[in-house]
């Protein structure tokens, strides 16, 4: 195996793919005078994956939440766990369940060939009895609980019911507890199978470490893997929203809310020219420099908990903004005004020049973080974009671009409010 250096002419700096006989993608960013590495191990299987076929065959439909079940169970094997042999190691570990992903991560300032056997040994040893799998039961029921508590996820999976009429990403990544209860060990084995084959997985290091290092471990560990071609499936999913807008009430100081704009999904994911542009566009609309941003402040709409998101993934697109506001329904109707306006007239270029230079800047700046380079390389290389390439497009990004994006992207008349409240408010007009 041999690796390819992938160089960056603006950052003058490089990282390392290999493709491993077994069928792993490897991502080396070696990180000169740093004194840590970490290391993510990543599988392109997350909770929206619930209904799929492996080589074209017959098409399966497994319980909610059986991606982020499988993330828990994998830590265990009939030994005992891997959180006690990394503890040998000193590194500090964890593990994600998204909607589109999991990811094995650990980070470490000594031990890391050690370290990093123990991930890949781990994650491609799967262990579940009957007797474990009910005993997780009760573990990540009681997690669905603590998270159905929590305003922040309330408000977002409330936005997520309101926009998705069929898509499994308005469901809670972690299932339900009634869905739960319908696993067993041969889901688990079935799904980790299809899955969390090596052809489907990707492993990035970032660091203070070689391309041979990594090589040298993962030659020792992976075992082989026979190559298939997994496939999900989702239903229809009109253009429009199911409702315009949904309240919960819940104990909070303040109301919380999250407006989302719907955007019909394509066959492939954005592309590295199309991902800068969104980021330079919502940048330019929502930062805290930008016009709408230092309204919704002056009127004391929001505060410093005001945020915005591009959220994609296989069969869904949106842009969410979600915060704190005292007049949620106010702040959504501010939003959608500047949303209407760029969208007549296009972002001012002034406003467009400051957003280019600032996401060039925050870009090129995370990547004197370890942690941000290997997620980004996880995200890019399952979505089909480079980071370099991803750094050439901001670089080279023009206004009128930009603006056609936002007219793809951000359409008032697709779009809903979800709030969260103390106190039941009536609905307004549009609703």
């Amino acid at each position: 195996m041999s690796f390819t250096e992938i160089k960056g002419a603006r950052t003058h700096d490089s990282y390392f793919k290999a493709v491993h006989p077994t069928g792993l993608t490897i991502y080396v960013y070696p990180k000169e005078g740093y004194g840590s590495t970490y290391a993510m191990f990543g599988t392109k299987y997350g909770s929206v994956n619930r209904t799929f076929s492996v080589n074209g065959g017959e098409k399966l439909t497994v319980p909610d939440g059986i991606a982020h079940y499988l993330e828990h169970k994998l830590f265990e094997s009939e030994d005992g766990d891997a959180f006690t042999r990394y503890a040998k190691t000193g590194a500090s570990a964890n593990a994600y369940t998204s909607f589109d992903k999991t990811c094995y991560l650990f980070s470490c300032t000594e031990n890391f060939e050690a370290s990093l056997e123990i991930l890949l040994d781990f994650v491609q040893s799967p262990y579940f009895t009957e007797q474990t799998v009910q005993k997780e039961q009760g573990i990540i029921g009681q997690e669905i609980r603590m998270y159905d508590d929590s305003p922040e996820w309330r408000v977002m999976f409330n936005l997520l019911e309101a926009m998705y009429h069929s898509h499994p990403v308005k469901i809670d990544i972690a299932g339900t507890v009634e869905s739960i209860a319908q696993i067993t060990p041969e889901y688990l084995y079935q799904c980790y199978e299809s899955f969390y084959n090596l052809n489907n997985m990707v492993l990035c290091v970032a660091g203070s470490c070689t391309p041979e290092q990594v090589y040298k471990v993962a030659d020792k560990m992976l075992k082989p893997c026979k190559k298939q071609t997994v496939e999900t499936f989702f239903g229809p999913e009109p253009e429009s929203v199911v409702k315009e807008y949904v309240e919960q009430i819940f104990p909070v100081a303040v109301p919380m809310f999250q407006l989302g704009f719907k955007t019909k999904a394509g066959e492939a994911r954005s592309t590295s020219d199309e991902l800068a542009l969104t980021d330079i566009l919502l940048f330019a609309l929502a930062s805290n420099s930008s016009p709408m941003y230092r309204e919704l402040m002056e009127k004391e709409l929001i505060n410093q908990s005001f945020n915005y998101e591009f959220f994609e993934g296989p069969g869904y697109v949106s842009v969410l903004f979600s915060g704190e506001s005292r007049d949620p329904k106010q702040t959504a109707e501010i939003i959608r005004g500047y949303v209407d306006e760029a969208r007549r007239n296009g972002l001012p270029e002034e406003d467009f020049e400051i957003a280019k230079k600032a996401i060039y800047g925050e870009t090129v700046g995370s990547l004197n973080n370890i942690e941000s380079i290997a997620n980004v390389l996880t995200e890019f290389a399952f979505t089909g974009k480079e980071l370099y390439a991803y750094i050439d497009a901001v670089a080279g990004a023009k206004r009128e671009a930009a603006c056609k994006r936002l007219e793809s992207l951000l359409d008032s008349g697709k779009s809903a409010l979800s709030v969260v409240c103390l106190l039941y408010t009536s609905p307004s007009p549009r609703d």
